[in-house]
Parts: structure tokens; sequence; C-alpha cells
């Protein structure tokens, strides 16, 4: 089973083929946000999206992002999701 994992877009670049950095419970890594960018960049800051291997697959709003989350430590899945996305863009 694949997971959406929710996160916070804390950084942009300056258009949607650059990528952006998203924190998923206090980690931060790269993701891919052309799937959702339909106009600038900059409107993403702080928006909640849904994250699933290295993109951002949709936009959601916080308190689905935060009932998400919970969910997911309920399933105790999170901090396996969680041990998947450090594995990504690891280029530094």
């Amino acid at each position: 089973m694949c997971l959406g994992i929710p996160g916070q877009i804390v950084n942009v670049g300056e258009d949607a083929l650059q990528p952006a950095t998203v924190d998923v419970c206090g980690v931060q890594r790269e993701v891919n946000i052309s799937l959702i960018c339909e106009g600038e960049t900059k409107d993403l800051l702080g928006k909640w999206v849904l994250v699933h291997v290295g993109f951002a697959m949709s936009i959601i709003d916080e308190e689905e992002a935060k009932q998400t989350q919970e969910a997911l430590i309920a399933m105790s899945q999170l901090e396996h999701e969680v041990g998947d996305f450090l594995g990504l863009n690891q280029t530094k």
C-alpha cells in the first residue's frame, strides 16, 4: 500500500520546474511541485500538500493534513513513511 504523506511547503523556487522544500513532521526534503503549481510558486508557501514518491500530488487544507497525520500515527505508519521520505533526495 502506498500512502501520501502530508507536509507543508516552506520554500519554493522561481518556477514550477524547480523543487520546493516540504516539511514533514520536522523533516525537510525537496519535492517536485509541477503537478500542483498553477500560478506563481510563491502562492504555494505555507500550503499543505500530500507527498508521494517525491511529488506533491495535491493541495489539502491544514485540518485534513492534521487528521491524516493523526491517522497515520494511530496506524503506526508515519514512522515508516517518514523513514522512506528521509531516503529521498539524498544528493547533498
